[in-house]
């Protein structure tokens, strides 16, 4: 899962002057070659993670001067782009057109709104993922730990800007509601360590010395980082605890929809927009939900009366009490999904032709975020800087922490979700732009859902506990469709979309309030996943009925990820092209 702060920033370019070339194709192509280079120069994190090492001693600059600098200079693109006519290039080359075009646009867009100063929220802060980031990289070479020191340096100035931006962005009006920030200030404080070799920041000076880097300079690397994190980057986090103790928590918002701060409704109708990739009113998702929540429903209540509960809510009552559904320590948890990671990827060959080779790996969320957090989420690795994905899951809360979620949990954040799908993308033969930086969150987080389903043909939901896990959990996400519109475009308050959540779902109280905040503090995101799903299962119900005998489920997944993320109009033009082609196989 992704900020949308961290993929409209990646979308913002420099633009360079575009020399003559002999015609609409070659000045397409030399635009795209620019605009990826100018995309590895803005962010340096980018191009580490794209195997690129020009940028690795550099990090992204911070605040709304770089922002409105990348901004007009997208512009400057998107006029180029829009001057070379579409018609003239090839199909492959139309299809890039038209997404370069969508991300310039989103960028050019998103940087109207005050609400980009805001790059802190319940689901996820740039204070602990630029961490997180840092932190990723495989560190080899005398040069890759020297690089790693440098980016250390840049730290304190950059968090500095971040705590700067963020109370400008307060006393302009511009903050979160209240009820998402009562854990805010240890997300920050949390990656402060007394001791700087303690600190994540200081982890890749504690393992085993390079066989290159002689001792004397192992020695005084390790001093050195000792030094920037005890004397730059613990003060710079505790300062950044002080700016928003002082100038940013105070002014939270005591109402918790987006249309009541500044630009608000313009802002959430763009987010829905921007999330779905469709036209899509609020009241219309509102609607659709409500239709889904009751569909699912009485699908719920089947699986109850089947297991021999006298209703829905006692079967859910059972689950979410009984200790024996519960791990009663973290290792116990970790062991649980990795044995159900390792088990889905056995199946994984009867429903995919094409598998990614890029491993991923299993860890626990960080103790500064955990509280708090989702569940569970994933992290995109890279083939070309030898990263491996990882699916992270939270072990805070263990009463809360349901066995019977990880199936369709796994299913989603690992494989055949978000790392099939994302690790997939990273090796197909487009731009590389495309591979890196494109992201439709409908398309994405839609497959995640759809993964969920697919378990029932992979066979992973084999008790009532786990069948009800799953339908729990495509209610969890039919409810965004009304929650999310409720709080933002109806007036609900928390205490509604509590109650509605724990009605409908299996959750747990922990997960329901970690959720519902997320809803709050980042509107629209959680709408993508209901409407993705959607969109999928109604083209592969139409592929089976259209070609009989002649569907194939590995060759229908295989076509759905084999062009990386697109809107969902594109998805169906695509699919619709697939049927047809198989149709006229003899």
């Amino acid at each position: 899962m992704r900020k949308l702060t961290t993929l409209l920033a990646a979308a913002a370019v420099l633009s360079i002057s575009a020399p003559a070339f002999a015609g609409p194709t070659e000045d397409f192509h030399a635009l795209m070659d620019q605009y990826w280079a100018t995309l590895l120069k803005e962010s340096p994190l980018l191009a580490s993670q794209a195997g690129v090492h020009e940028y690795d001693a550099q990090l992204d600059e911070v605040g709304t001067v770089a922002m409105d600098r990348q901004t007009a200079e997208a512009a400057g693109f998107l006029k180029r782009l829009e001057a070379i006519p579409p018609a003239s290039l090839t199909a492959a080359d139309q299809a890039n057109y038209a997404i370069l075009r969508g991300q310039l646009k989103n960028s050019i867009e998103f940087n109207r709104f005050g609400e980009r100063m805001v790059q802190y929220s319940s689901n996820g802060s740039y204070h602990n993922s630029l961490l997180d980031q840092l932190t990723s990289f495989p560190l080899r070479t005398r040069a890759d730990y020297d690089n790693y020191l440098s980016r250390l340096a840049f730290l304190k100035q950059r968090i500095d800007a971040y705590g700067a931006m963020s109370a400008d962005a307060a006393r302009k009006g511009y903050v979160q509601p209240c009820v998402t920030e009562t854990r805010l200030a240890g997300t920050i404080t949390g990656v402060v360590a007394a001791d700087p070799t303690k600190s994540r920041f200081y982890a890749p000076f504690t393992g085993v010395r390079p066989a290159t880097i002689a001792p004397a300079d192992w020695a005084a690397m390790q001093a050195k980082a000792r030094d920037i994190v005890g004397g730059q980057i613990n003060p710079a986090y505790t300062n950044l605890g002080a700016v928003f103790a002082k100038d940013v928590i105070p002014r939270c918002s005591r109402t918790i929809g987006a249309s009541s701060l500044p630009q608000g409704k313009d802002y959430y109708a763009w987010l829905v927009r921007f999330h779905t990739t469709t036209g899509k009113t609020p009241d219309e998702i509102h609607q659709l939900g409500l239709s889904e929540v009751a569909r699912i429903r009485a699908e719920m209540d089947d699986v109850a009366k089947k297991a021999g509960f006298a209703s829905r809510q006692a079967m859910i009552a059972e689950m979410r009490t009984n200790p024996k559904y519960f791990a009663k320590t973290p290792h116990e948890l970790m062991e649980a999904a990795a044995l159900q990671a390792k088990i889905l990827d056995g199946k994984m060959p009867t429903l995919f032709g094409r598998l990614p080779r890029l491993p991923y790996g299993v860890k626990e969320i960080p103790a500064e975020t955990a509280e708090g957090n989702t569940t569970a989420y994933y992290i995109p690795g890279s083939p070309d800087a030898g990263i491996a994905g990882t699916y992270f899951v939270n072990t805070t809360h263990l009463d809360q922490r349901p066995l019977w979620e990880l199936p369709a949990l796994t299913a989603h954040e690992a494989v055949p979700g978000h790392h099939n799908q994302i690790a997939l993308q990273q090796e197909l033969e487009m731009p590389p732009w495309r591979r890196y930086t494109t992201f439709f969150t409908a398309f994405v987080e839609g497959w995640g859902l759809y993964s969920e389903r697919l378990g029932i043909e992979m066979g992973l939901y084999d008790t009532p506990e786990k069948n009800m896990g799953r339908l729990s959990y495509e209610m969890w996400r039919a409810c965004r469709l009304v929650v999310d519109t409720g709080i933002h475009s109806k007036g609900w308050t928390k205490k509604q979309a509590v109650a509605f959540m724990k009605d409908n779902t299996a959750l747990t109280d922990e997960n329901i309030d970690a959720e519902v905040n997320r809803y709050i503090s980042t509107p629209g995101q959680a709408l993508a996943y209901k409407l993705g799903e959607l969109k999928y299962r109604e083209l592969r119900a139409k592929a089976e009925k259209e070609l009989g005998g002649k569907f194939d489920v590995r060759r229908f997944h295989d076509e759905l990820l084999g062009q990386g993320p697109l809107p969902l109009d594109a998805v169906e033009t695509r699919i619709n092209a697939w049927i047809a082609a198989e149709k006229a196989k003899a």
